[in-house]
């Protein structure tokens, strides 16, 4: 992890509980207009 996480542009690892909580959203009521999203929970890397 010490060497992946300087490539990142946040300059860390997630914490368990962060995709987690995209899962969660996806899973629930909060979520009822989306249509044909795509929610990347990777701490900017798609954006490089």
């Amino acid at each position: 992890m010490k060497v992946f996480a300087p490539m990142n542009p946040l300059q860390r690892m997630a914490e368990p509980v962060e995709p987690a909580a995209a899962a969660v959203f996806l899973a629930s009521q909060d979520n009822s207009f989306m249509t044909a999203s795509e929610i990347a929970v990777d701490g900017g890397l798609a954006q490089l």
